[in-house]
């Protein structure tokens, strides 16, 4: 056998099998979606086509557009408060200060601790009764709040847990774009009598563009895939005042067992994911950066 036969086959197998993969458990499921979407099927039976008339359906469901309002709140919340959370803890942690090591690891645990558990956890700090944040709203004469079963309260309460749980991901990327910046700017520009926070201005926030946009979007996507905080702690309660669009999806499919419209629902998050990414782009990339 010669060498470019060799070649030619170990190029083949090691193309072949993570085309392989990506055929059997992404383009497949995402064409079986799309076929899903155009048919009612109940999993039991057989897929009946039924043409446009599950997307005429989401157009007057009023529990979809209702989740699709929790998502949007969800996100406009998160989303910029966890990026300036996540700067400022960068900026913090990107300095020579004793024990910044230890400081470090405490912002990014709670990244890698199980939502599950995190949220059965919270749960109990979000306690009407033995909850440690009623304890010390109690501290200062407060009432205590029904966290988790008010339709006031509760997506507040997953917001929180949602940005506690995220900040340190997206700290290490912006303290990753940090130490990227070179000094010398700063000492350059510290030389022509600008101040920290001209420097910060016309430095550091320019020059943190790539992180920036790439923790938005990611930021963006994750937060319209929120299910598991909101599964554990409210279930979309009260009200459905917590019901976001993944948990809707969740609850149409394997509840209700209404899987043509559960796919219909999928496809319409696929396209405001891919037109929210398409506008950060358009809005935050620049052309010196990017090339």
């Amino acid at each position: 056998m010669g060498l470019n036969r060799q070649k030619v086959i170990l190029g083949s197998v090691f193309l072949g099998l993570p085309l392989a993969w990506m055929t059997v458990f992404v383009i497949f499921p995402i064409l079986l979606v799309v076929y899903l979407s155009f048919t009612s099927y109940d999993i039991v039976g057989t897929p009946k086509w039924i043409g446009l008339l599950n997307y005429e359906d989401l157009l007057d469901d009023d529990v979809f557009w209702t989740a699709v309002r929790n998502t949007a709140y969800y996100t406009a919340v998160t989303v910029p408060v966890g990026m300036v959370l996540s700067l400022l803890l960068a900026l913090f942690i990107n300095r020579r200060l004793p024990a910044i090591s230890f400081f470090r690891t405490v912002y990014y645990a709670p990244v890698v601790a199980p939502l599950v558990t995190t949220a059965l956890v919270w749960m109990l700090f979000y306690s009407e009764t033995i909850g440690l944040f009623n304890y010390v709203l109690s501290l200062f004469g407060i009432a205590p709040k029904q966290w988790l079963s008010s339709s006031t309260w509760a997506m507040p309460s997953v917001i929180i847990l949602s940005i506690w749980k995220g900040v340190g991901f997206n700290m290490v990327i912006f303290l990753a774009g940090l130490q990227s910046i070179p000094r010398e700017l700063y000492e350059a520009a510290s030389l022509d009598g600008a101040g920290k926070a001209r420097s910060f201005w016309y430095i550091t926030l320019p020059l943190l563009m790539p992180s920036t946009v790439y923790v938005i979007i990611t930021s963006v996507i994750a937060s319209f895939q929120v299910f598991e905080q909101v599964f554990v702690m409210t279930n979309g309660g009260p009200n459905n005042s917590t019901t976001t669009i993944v948990h809707q999806i969740y609850r149409t499919a394997f509840v209700h067992l209404e899987m043509g419209y559960a796919s219909a629902m999928a496809l319409a998050l696929f396209v405001i994911l891919v037109a929210a990414s398409l506008v950060n782009v358009r809005v935050f990339a620049r052309k010196e950066i990017y090339g």
